[in-house]
């Protein structure tokens, strides 16, 4: 019963996304950015729906039970912060600019060699970034229709193509809608639903009052707080966050629509983590079978309640993936290969070597689905790469003349040495085990864990600013904020 609803659901997703294809119409701007048509309420519930999407929630929920309330909870608060930091300084100058994608600034800001830099890192981690929420999808098919992981992994990719390279960027709009509204009666009825049936409760240790967790290192201090700074700072470069940036139809609306996700964010999915720790108590020794939230809504609440969550984790999850399909596939065809020129956007060879584009990204989110298979660590994975190579040259580019391709080159390289160095020779991630590339080693044991993701920032700023201060300032083109769609930057 409970499959069957959810698969209701995934029809009127899929229908959503193919009737999307009558907005697009042909035309490439329509495809990338949906016309830069978007209103405020819109582009926040897309920007809504990366944190409320099934690798995040679920990350949130087995991240809380296992380590406690800030454990969990870290992860909506890192992207909020996120989100409202893009508001107050980012949205309105990038929106802008009239670029296309995040990789389009750097190149307009620190030159070609810098685009391609910028895109090649994006790519790479949004492909960790896709994984998880494949991972997440995978895992509810194992668990609700017993399909082996695997199998069930590879069955979702071609359902999302389908829809992405139909509609493009409508697509993620009519989908995000239909699972925003789902997805917020569904956590508001599983809110309503603990505190009216088994209470809110939390294992010793592990509740909102022990702020050890927040404050001693042996309680996963340090990993609580390098996810809240990783995905505060590292979201910032998010190339789908910034593509829905550059969707909206004007500067203020992208703006508005920040201010107001980060709200909903705080409002929808931090109190998901009282839920979690609830579920410890509710759901016993079962909590080994699966991610907790998945039993909790597979044998113990209400049929139309499980329904109702699981179809919002499964469209939001959804979204996310064809939204990271979307804009990876825009930079390797836009930034990295430069399909129809400098005018890319205008050229009807863009989207379509879009849409092929998006099969070896999926191809390697199934890669890294299949070789870890964590929920919401790669989430955080995925912007503590980018926090230790780009953000430091992003921030610093808009706001500071001095700078250039060989200073982000410094902090690029410098930063993620540090951080990749660290992240193979350390045997945990984030407080799992450490799957994907660990060298086993006698050096660094887990009690670096969590400080690695502040060091490499650290030098990352060092060796911008070491290197934009020794060399002469040079006429670099700096994003200004104009009032038409798009214009030639000036040097500073």
């Amino acid at each position: 019963m409970i499959i069957t609803g959810v698969a209701v659901c995934l029809v009127v997703l899929l229908g959503a996304g193919f009737y999307s294809t009558r907005k697009v119409r042909g035309d490439t701007g329509n495809f990338l950015l949906a016309g830069r048509s978007l209103g405020a309420p819109v582009i926040a519930v897309l920007l809504m729906s990366q944190v409320i999407d099934s690798n995040a929630t679920l990350g949130s929920a087995d991240l809380s039970a296992a380590f406690g309330f800030w454990a969990g909870a870290a992860m909506p608060l890192g992207i909020a912060v996120s989100v409202l930091l893009v508001g107050l300084f980012f949205a309105k100058k990038l929106r802008a600019t009239g670029v296309v994608t995040l990789p389009e600034y750097f190149g307009q800001r620190f030159g070609r060699s810098t685009e391609i830099t910028a895109s090649v890192l994006t790519v790479v981690s949004f492909g960790i970034l896709l994984a998880g929420n494949l991972v997440a999808l995978g895992y509810l098919l194992e668990y609700f229709l017993g399909l082996n992981y695997t199998m069930a992994v590879l069955v979702i990719i071609p359902f999302v193509l389908a829809y992405t390279m139909a509609g493009g960027m409508f697509a993620s709009v009519y989908t995000g809608m239909v699972q925003f509204g789902v997805m917020v009666v569904g956590i508001i009825s599983l809110l309503l639903w603990v505190a009216a049936g088994p209470g809110f409760s939390s294992p010793e240790g592990l509740g909102i009052g022990n702020l050890g967790q927040l404050t001693d290192p042996a309680q996963g201090a340090a990993i609580n707080w390098a996810t809240i700074v990783a995905l505060g700072l590292g979201n910032l470069v998010a190339i789908d966050l910034m593509q829905r940036v550059f969707s909206a139809k004007s500067p203020h609306a992208a703006q508005r629509a920040c201010f107001s996700a980060a709200t909903g964010i705080l409002l929808l999915c931090v109190p998901l983590s009282f839920v979690a720790l609830a579920a410890v108590s509710i759901v016993g020794d079962s909590a080994a079978d699966a991610p907790i939230l998945y039993v909790l809504l597979g044998e113990y609440t209400p049929q139309w309640l499980s329904i109702l969550v699981l179809s919002g984790l499964v469209t939001a999850s959804l979204t996310t993936i064809s939204g990271i399909l979307l804009s990876t596939a825009t930079v390797l065809v836009r930034n990295i290969f430069r399909v129809g020129g400098e005018h890319a956007a205008m050229s009807s060879d863009v989207m379509k070597a879009t849409r092929w584009a998006m099969l070896p990204m999926a191809a390697l989110g199934a890669i890294v689905a299949l070789r870890v298979p964590q929920t919401g660590i790669l989430l955080t994975l995925t912007f503590d790469l980018l926090l230790a190579s780009l953000v430091v040259p992003f921030i610093l580019g808009l706001f500071w003349t001095r700078g250039d391709g060989v200073a982000v080159a410094a902090a690029a390289v410098a930063g993620i040495g540090v951080r990749v160095g660290f992240f193979v020779l350390t045997p945990t991630i984030y407080g799992v085990d450490n799957t994907l590339l660990y060298i086993p080693n006698d050096l660094v044991t887990a009690d670096v864990d969590g400080w690695t993701t502040f060091l490499a920032v650290i030098i990352s700023l060092v060796m911008y600013v070491g290197v934009a201060l020794v060399r002469r300032p040079s006429l670099t083109p700096i994003p200004a904020a104009t009032s038409g769609p798009e214009k030639e930057l000036v040097a500073a």
